[in-house]
């Protein structure tokens, strides 16, 4: 979106781990993590689709023997049991778990893989974008930051035990308003949640509220008129029984709530040679590094490739009117603090290693830096280096 200063509002909606396409997710990138366990070399694109009580798998690897097809249904029903999922249309005890998964094609495998001379290739070809703002601590839009910490909350509430009453599926979407470019307060907020059936709308009207009243800043809750708690009157059947979920379905959710570009790939179920998701995350890093090297408010990153082909073949550098210097220049140094072939990014990133069930869901941006290499993107330990460059 074009935030130059003016006014207007801007939405973004995000969905919780029981949505039945982040269930999909969810699965998908468990087995990536089980692969990634045992041999930090694996190739690994899976694919999920779930429905009612029944799980599909699908989908490309190569690793370690150990990882078989009753392997990876175990997998899918400890994610599932793990969501919470043990309803009568989707219980992770009863649900029929198929595997189709299967050897990745020597094809695709010659024109990624390194050997003699030839450097590891893309394992795709592909352009993605990074962003960042200031409009948050995270150096992430609003909209969708609110959108997913109301989720969250909500989901903490649920697994602690505290709101027994709420299930596992729920989306939310937060509108803001935006005044000389800036978000101000909320116009509306939709939260719309599974539950027990012995609750009310009414009910659950309360329970949501504190959740989206914590998570906003002060004076930011939207009037009552606008604030849609379960709209449509009633959501006791949810989830995967509710409507089927796909992997890969949600990219708008997982990265920027609309307000940045996106390059058409899903993250989930992709070890990290696959660009679709190292070079998002690599694009994110060297986004957020620029604005907190304060080079930018604003700044968009784009990176290409071709399948087989090692470094990318274009890095484009967007300030948006906010950037401290040349856009072209920042580009030559971004490209020479950080190595963007898909073997550059997984060591800088240390990105081979069992870290993604935990992103698939609440969005891969915005989130703190694990102590174990999670989020490893998020970090700005390139600032300083941006700054001494530039001498800022």
């Amino acid at each position: 979106m074009n935030v130059a200063k003016r006014d207007f509002l801007f939405t973004s909606e995000s969905v919780s781990e029981g949505h039945p396409d982040k269930v999909c997710d969810r699965i998908s990138d468990a087995i990536l993590d089980a692969f990634l366990t045992e041999e930090p070399a694996s190739r690994v694109a899976v694919e999920t689709l779930c429905t009612t009580n029944f799980i599909m798998l699908a989908g490309e690897v190569r690793g370690p023997e150990t990882m078989t097809h009753e392997r990876f249904k175990d997998i899918a029903r400890h994610a599932v049991r793990d969501i919470g999922y043990e309803q009568q249309g989707f219980h992770w005890k009863n649900a029929e778990i198929n595997s189709l998964i299967h050897s990745q094609s020597a094809d695709i495998a010659m024109g990624v893989d390194a050997s003699g001379n030839k450097d590891e290739g893309a394992g795709d070809q592909g352009i993605m974008f990074g962003y960042a703002c200031r409009e948050t601590s995270v150096l992430m839009p609003a909209p969708i930051y609110y959108a997913h910490a109301i989720l969250r909350s909500l989901s903490e509430a649920r697994h602690s035990g505290a709101e027994p009453g709420l299930g596992p599926d729920a989306k939310s979407q937060v509108t803001l308003r935006y005044v000389n470019g800036a978000p101000v307060g909320a116009t509306a907020v939709v939260v719309s949640t599974q539950h027990a059936e012995r609750l009310s709308v009414d009910d659950i009207r309360e329970i949501v509220r504190p959740h989206v009243v914590n998570v906003l800043p002060d004076g930011w809750m939207c009037d009552e008129q606008h604030f849609y708690v379960n709209p449509t009157g009633r959501f006791v059947i949810g989830g995967p029984d509710g409507d089927a979920g796909l992997t890969g379905r949600k990219i708008i959710v997982d990265t920027y709530g609309g307000a940045a570009p996106h390059g058409g790939g899903a993250f989930s179920g992709k070890d990290p040679s696959k660009v679709d998701r190292s070079a998002a995350y690599a694009a994110r890093y060297l986004a957020k590094n620029t604005v907190a090297a304060n080079l930018a408010d604003r700044c968009t990153i784009q990176l290409s490739y071709a399948i087989g082909v090692s470094h990318p073949l274009s890095v484009y550098v967007d300030t948006h009117g906010t950037g401290q210097v040349d856009e072209e220049r920042l580009s030559e140094v971004l490209q020479q603090l950080v190595d963007l072939s898909p073997r550059g990014i997984r060591s800088h990133l240390q990105l081979a290693r069992p870290i993604y069930a935990r992103t698939a869901a609440y969005g891969h941006f915005g989130r703190e830096p694990d102590p174990d290499g999670g989020f490893s993107w998020e970090r700005t330990d390139l600032a300083e280096e941006l700054k001494d460059v530039f001498h800022t």
